[in-house]
């Protein structure tokens, strides 16, 4: 209201900079546990719905994210774009360290893809890992009791030898969802990206090369896009979602939800050492 009111008086008075609001998307996509609430549609809608909700020409996009769920990472893309259409907005997303897998996802909701030249960026596809552990039960003397209703029920268990079809059919499914991802990328992006055969291959770049191949639309960090774009007066505006009611800096907190439902302190913690470790992997994926 103030800057309405300011825009009407006269000379330099009625100089009312440009605000841009900035949302920051930062970590593992959908490990969500009680003390860490990760990167989901539900933690990062009213953030979402606040910043398109600005008077502003454009919305910025902070992403620092390994990747993680690609359901939440679609999800989260589709709002963006959704928000962007509706609210007749242009979107400019800045990569920090890593803009990879799911996290690339989320980059490509924006018209505008900006990097620094050591950003990681890529790694277009899907992995499922895990462990086996046949013969280490077998050497503690244990048993597996398995009881299922339906034959493909208990697949890909690790405490039983992997079987060929069991993997035959994960693979198909993985197969789904690169071509989904990759359908997505180029739809996004398909006028400047390179015909590199490795593009869509799960390999990941630096944010030069990527640029290079089309990934990406340009080296620079927030501050000088936004000046350059909106003059040296631009205002950025970081624009947060709510915060659980142990919430700390840096969103990390134990969520209401889960103590109502019963749990406690402990469970989070045990939980979120978990949900650490994870995330700790996706990133040394990429050397971080």
């Amino acid at each position: 209201m103030f800057d309405r009111i300011r825009r009407r008086l006269p000379g330099k008075w009625g100089e009312v900079p440009t605000t841009i609001p900035v949302v920051r998307l930062q970590g593992a996509i959908g490990m969500v546990s009680p003390l860490r609430p990760g990167l989901s549609l539900a933690a990062l809608a009213p953030a979402l719905d606040k910043a398109f909700g600005f008077e502003a020409p454009a919305v910025a996009l902070v992403i620092n994210s390994p990747g993680g769920s690609p359901v939440q990472s679609r999800l989260i893309h589709d709002r963006i774009r959704e928000l962007a259409a509706e609210k007749k907005r242009e979107v400019l997303v800045f990569v920090e360290d890593v803009a990879a897998s799911g996290g690339y996802m989320l980059a490509v909701a924006g018209d505008e893809i900006f990097v620094d030249a050591s950003s990681i960026v890529g790694s277009i596809g899907v992995v499922s890992a895990g462990f086996g552990f046949t013969d280490a039960i077998a050497r503690l003397g244990i048993e597996r009791r398995v009881h299922t209703a339906g034959e493909s029920k208990a697949i890909l268990d690790p405490f039983r030898p992997e079987r060929d079809e069991d993997v035959l059919h994960l693979k198909t499914i993985q197969q789904e969802m690169h071509e989904s991802f990759i359908a997505l990328v180029k739809a996004r992006r398909g006028d400047v990206l390179s015909e590199a055969p490795d593009l869509f291959s799960g390999l990941f770049w630096t944010g030069s090369t990527s640029r290079d191949l089309g990934l990406v639309d340009g080296i620079g960090n927030i501050r000088s896009v936004l000046r350059a774009r909106f003059g040296d007066k631009v205002k950025m505006r970081l624009v947060g979602g709510p915060r659980s009611i142990f919430s700390r800096k840096q969103g990390v907190g134990v969520s209401g939800a889960s103590l109502l439902s019963g749990g406690s302190l402990s469970e989070g913690w045990a939980e979120d050492a978990v949900a650490t470790l994870e995330q700790r992997a996706l990133w040394a994926r990429y050397g971080l």
